[in-house]
């Protein structure tokens, strides 16, 4: 067996309080990055740019995967750093790098800064690379909780960057992959804005990666959007070919690689997609620390189990018929406003009178409590009703913004 990349897809965007977007990405397979510019007057963009264009002087590189990573990641950083040496208006500049070579052996990755690499497999996400961040580091010493971490004041501080030095540090390692696995490399305006759960549900709901890439950035906007928001994915499958020495399934992280073609930078913006339906197992009530069901109806403790038989199926066939023409809106398993066909009811026998119909990328804690209340209340509404109610939060026509 052997994997290929069957789907790829970037997106970036300026968020809602920055004037110019600094970020830029690489989608050039097998050859992924994104880099987070930083320096004020441009001079961000000018590095992130630097640092992306150093990935197309790939040509007849020999050497692993890390080795080339690596190599290429170096030579970024001294551009930079010249740079901004011969030129006193750029002094101080740099970027964050996050790249992925995809090869026979695994995923390698190269790294510095915030930005960050995850992996979604079997519907669970990790992260796969540490921030070198100055919070990160209090975390990793014991002497910061992942709580206090979230809200520090000095959490933007970044202890590793391409560009301030002349010579930098750069995590590089492989991991192996298996057939349905999807990688994120992104940019901390998305990480900073929505948790890596949001992240993980968000990916497991979207019914392709472009509208994976438009459902992140949409969230991460929803939520504040206080930086540059730049999304890369892309998916992993078996070809059915190959042989058992080609393959890439596994879970260890491994260290040898192979060469591939040449690499080339591209830059696209795309427009932003609404995201698919889903089907949750359960519907989540707004505000809950956990998704729980919908109101169960109780129902009365029958004479007989043959009574009971008959309350039920009578129940039953009278909610189906109900069912047809009732909507509500609630929230999923990820905390995410969806609608939902059919009566807010469970019956015995783990028997539900709804079904999911559509998830939208609006996290429910988004939403002001006053109007989060009155929304996800689970009233029964027409189709037209709650589809419109679900379009204008996600639209930001209805009262979002602080969870209260």
């Amino acid at each position: 067996m052997t994997l290929r990349i069957v789907d790829h897809a970037g997106l970036s965007d300026v968020g809602r309080q920055r004037e110019a977007n600094e970020d830029n990405y690489v989608l050039a397979a097998p050859v992924f990055a994104v880099a987070d510019g930083m320096g004020g007057a441009q001079a961000g963009e000018v590095a992130s740019q630097i640092a992306a264009a150093a990935f197309e002087s790939a040509d007849a590189e020999h050497g692993t995967p890390e080795q080339r990573l690596t190599r290429l990641t170096g030579d970024a950083n001294r551009r930079i750093y010249e740079l901004a040496q011969s030129d006193r208006s750029r002094r101080g500049m740099g970027t964050t790098l996050t790249a992925a070579f995809v090869s026979t052996d695994g995923v390698s990755l190269a790294h510095v800064g915030d930005s960050r690499a995850y992996r979604l497999r079997d519907g669970s996400l990790e992260q796969l690379t540490d921030d070198h961040s100055l919070v990160a580091e209090l975390q990793r010493s014991g002497q910061l909780t992942a709580e206090a971490a979230e809200s520090h004041p000095q959490r933007s501080i970044i202890t590793r960057a391409l560009g301030p030095e002349a010579e930098v540090e750069i995590d590089a390692h492989t991991h192996r992959a298996r057939s349905g696995d999807v990688y994120l490399l992104c940019s901390d305006g998305l990480t900073g804005m929505i948790s890596d759960t949001e992240v993980e549900q968000i990916l497991r709901d979207a019914p392709s990666l472009d509208a994976a890439a438009n459902a992140l950035i949409r969230a991460a906007n929803q939520q504040g959007g206080r930086d540059n928001i730049t999304v890369v994915l892309f998916r992993l499958e078996d070809d059915g070919a190959g042989a058992a020495e080609a393959t890439l399934a596994g879970d260890e992280t491994i260290h040898r690689g192979v060469t591939t073609d040449d690499v080339h930078a591209a830059v696209a913006d795309q427009e932003r997609a609404v995201v698919a339906p889903r089907a949750p197992s359960r519907v989540a009530q707004a505000g809950s620390a956990a998704p729980t069901t919908p109101r169960r109806a109780r129902a009365r403790r029958a004479v007989g189990a043959l009574a009971g038989v008959v309350v039920v199926a009578a129940v039953g066939v009278a909610a189906w018929l109900g069912a047809r023409q009732v909507h509500f809106v609630a929230t999923n398993d990820g905390g995410f406003v969806t609608l939902y066909r059919g009566l807010p009811y469970d019956l015995p026998f783990g028997l539900s009178l709804y079904s999911p119909i559509y998830a939208s990328s609006v996290p429910a804690r988004t939403i002001a409590r006053a109007r989060r209340d009155r929304v996800l209340d689970h009233e029964w509404r027409s189709d037209d009703d709650a589809r419109d109610l679900v379009r204008q939060l996600e639209q930001g026509r209805l009262d979002i913004g602080g969870g209260g």
